[in-house]
């Protein structure tokens, strides 16, 4: 057994906390938290212990595979792969246009250098159209973002005196460094106080010093109260208002009408115990606010998202030690830029991204504009998009469909081409998931061994691709490659030049930096050649922050990613820095958002319930568990309990319809039905059911039989429930019905 550790990340949640792994010939033999990491410092959670389950997974593709006729796959050769899906895209481009062609991914969870070069072959063909898991949760936040200050914020938990989690629960999903170390901190600390505000009693809701446990699908009308209070009790910051917000009056006015005692009634919650929670934060020195799926994924969802923002904003928790902040971003998530529309739906494209929902809808048409073909990149939309059966039926339509993995997934088995990537641990990868403040930290994350025989990193794939349509001759590119033989600075400069002249050549920049500056990094870290340009373009964005973090220029700043095995601090802010991260001219928030007061206003006529008769029960589709992580990990037998993704009832619901703790149940909504083994459970409310994440994959066991443990939530949700503005889904508010399943009597 090696004695050395090897550094890398956990690639289960956005977090990536960094980690220490012993191998043993290809397997993650030992892991351990990394010690040496800028964010977490060597905090890992349980799931981490566990990727070794990823890393050989018996599943793994090892040769390109392409469909035959009959609906089969035969492997075939790299050189035969590329050429004929190069030709396959040319043809739909030519014949149809290329914003006919879709894509969907840019790397799976940490798994995000692949989709910075994705980009170069996308624009060489014409596409125009993408999406991936953000416009499935964060596109509503996004755009509220964009109205309020154009940027992105997050709350500085490790030091805030109150910490509000809403739809949240960081115990089990993490999100923040260290989050359970934090969250212990501030439950210990007589001082401080924990705010949560959801249906469940989470793990997080039982350390709360106030749970306010609405009912499932009423949080507007519970942060509309709690606003409403702010003002009401004038209890807001009339100083930072005066001095950094525009539109507080229009907004002041529409919340002096909510009768907070009403909306109290409406959510569940008592009237008192919100107003002393309102209290709380208005008196506290910080309030960090972190929203989540439980919110992002319900009714009212992007209302919700400025709603709840209306806590910090109204009581000046801004640029301040402690509260809510913008930060910096090696390579932006979103684009905070205008709204487009999706080309057959007229859906909104938030933040570049296409509505998840609308996807099967913009191919299964007549429709001229329709999707014609698509590329999907370490992600599995078949089975994390709403209303799996027409995500597939939308799929098998496409005359061109080429999936980037390393296992046949679900998606997959619908593709023409299948290309094997290589694993997250035979590469150089990066997460783009920059979210903190005042230090913000990149880590590129070394390969730990050579790719599997007959895979490929995605970074060379994707060249390939780009080479096969001769966008950029090899003379073009031969200046650089001997300027990037003569050092950073030489190649700064004949890189400008070259891409100021050769308008083929900046269409495909990271093509061109793999082709150029790639072959001259250190062994093994050719994909991290596209790592330069973020590096320089970070450096002139955020010089004095950069300077800062030790780094004199762009190019200090990528040999410093290049050599720091473990991570390295990119930009260190001081928090009046924040007034400046906000994109509006006058450097002040933008607080009116026409139709979000109109919204705010129309709470006082919306419906109850979403429920009816027939479906009256909330089942929240995809609850995160100990034991669930997407579908990354198919291999089930790493999960330790829960094996079977139990459906969890109420103890009220369970003595109302016959349900036993171990029995069977079937679940019916009006997208389809699946059983589960039943939990009973004090967490849930009355007329509230969850599903976890992360089931309903199938996998090939070691006798060779294939297995699907659990639900797969989406077999049950649909496309038709989502937010009117981001197009978010309803995942957490599906109404369903739930009935015993009888037990089989032995003959």
């Amino acid at each position: 057994m090696p004695t050395d550790w090897q550094p890398t990340a956990c690639i289960l949640c956005e977090c990536n906390c960094g980690i220490v792994v012993q191998l043993d010939g290809r397997t993650l033999a030992k892991i351990r938290g990394d010690k040496q990491h800028p964010a977490s410092k060597g905090y890992t959670c349980n799931k981490a212990l566990r990727l070794d389950h990823y890393q050989n997974n018996p599943a793994r593709l090892t040769a390109p595979m392409r469909r035959r006729a009959d609906g089969s796959y035969e492997e075939v050769d790299w050189d035969t792969a590329i050429t004929e899906i190069a030709e396959g895209f040319k043809r739909i481009r030519d014949t149809y246009g290329g914003d006919k062609v879709f894509y969907y991914g840019g790397g799976g969870q940490g798994n995000h250098l692949g989709g910075a070069y994705s980009g170069a072959f996308l624009k060489a063909i014409g596409a125009r159209y993408r999406s991936n898991a953000l416009a499935q949760e964060k596109t509503g936040e996004a755009w509220i973002d964009a109205h309020l200050y154009g940027g992105h914020t997050r709350g500085e938990f490790e030091h805030a005196e109150v910490a509000v989690f809403i739809g949240k629960n960081p115990w089990m999903s993490q999100s923040f460094p260290r989050a359970r170390t934090v969250l212990n901190e501030i439950a210990r600390d007589p001082a401080r106080t924990m705010i949560v505000i959801d249906p469940v009693v989470t793990d997080t809701a039982k350390m709360a010093d106030i749970h306010l446990r609405v009912r499932p699908g009423t949080d507007a009308w519970c942060l509309a109260a709690m606003a409403a209070v702010l003002v009401q009790e004038n209890l807001c910051s009339e100083a930072f208002l005066a001095d950094h917000v525009n539109g507080a009056d229009a907004v002041r006015e529409v919340l002096r009408q909510v009768p907070v005692g009403e909306y109290a009634q409406r959510c569940g919650v008592d009237e008192e115990l919100i107003r002393v929670a309102v209290r709380r934060i208005a008196a506290a020195g910080s309030v960090a606010v972190f929203e989540d799926l439980g919110v992002q994924q319900a009714p009212n969802s992007t209302l919700c998202s400025y709603l709840n923002k209306m806590l910090w904003i109204l009581t000046g928790n801004f640029a301040k030690k402690g509260g809510q902040h913008l930060h910096s971003s090696f390579a932006p998530l979103f684009t905070f830029g205008g709204v487009g529309k999706s080309p057959v739906t007229g859906a909104p494209v938030i933040s570049g991204l296409v509505p998840s929902n609308v996807v099967p809808q913009e191919i299964l048409t007549d429709h001229p504009d329709r999707f014609r073909a698509m590329i999907v990149e370490s992600s599995n939309p078949a089975h994390s998009l709403a209303n799996s059966a027409a995500c597939r039926e939308a799929f098998q339509s496409l005359e061109l469909m080429v999936v980037i993995d390393v296992a046949m997934t679900e998606t997959a088995r619908l593709a023409h081409y299948v290309l094997p990537a290589a694993s997250q641990f035979e590469k150089p990868e990066a997460t783009f998931f920059n979210l903190e403040f005042p230090h913000n930290s990149f880590h590129l994350r070394h390969p730990l061994m050579e790719p599997l025989p007959g895979t490929l990193p995605e970074p060379e794939i994707w060249a390939r691709l780009v080479r096969a349509l001769g966008v950029v001759d090899d003379a073009d590119l031969a200046p650089l490659r001997e300027a990037a033989a003569q050092g950073l600075e030489a190649y700064a400069q004949a890189f400008l030049a070259a891409v100021g002249v050769n308008p083929a050549m900046s269409r495909v920049l990271p093509f061109v930096l793999y082709e150029t500056l790639g072959p001259t990094l250190p062994e093994g870290l050719k994909g991290a050649a596209a790592l330069w340009g973020l590096a320089q373009k970070t450096a002139m964005t955020y010089p004095e922050a950069v300077r800062r973090a030790g780094h004199a220029d762009g190019n200090a700043l990528f040999e410093a990613i290049l050599s720091s095995r473990s991570g390295v601090t990119f930009t260190v802010h001081e928090y009046e820095d924040d007034f400046a991260l906000i994109s509006h001219a006058d450097r002040k928030i933008a607080l009116e958002i026409p139709e979000m007061i109109d919204e705010i206003r129309r709470l006082a006529a919306a419906p109850p319930s979403l429920t009816t008769p027939e479906f009256p029960i909330v089942l929240s589709a995809g609850e995160r568990r100990a034991y669930t992580a997407n579908d990354i990990l198919r291999d089930p037998s790493w999960r330790k309990r829960d094996t079977d993704g139990a459906l969890r009832v109420s103890v009220e619901d369970a003595q109302a319809l016959g349900l036993v703790d171990g029995a069977r149940a079937r679940i019916t909504t009006a997208a389809g039905s699946a059983e589960a083994t039943v939990e009973i459970s004090e967490a849930m409310l009355p007329g509230h059911a969850s599903l976890p994440n992360g089931f309903g994959v199938d996998f090939v066991d070691e006798d060779g039989r294939t297995v699907v443990p659990g639900v797969a939530p989406n077999a049950l949700t649909s496309t038709e429930w989502r937010d009117p503005y981001a197009g978010t889904p309803w995942h957490k508010h599906v109404p369903a019905r739930i009935e015993a399943v009888e037990a089989a009597v032995a003959v």
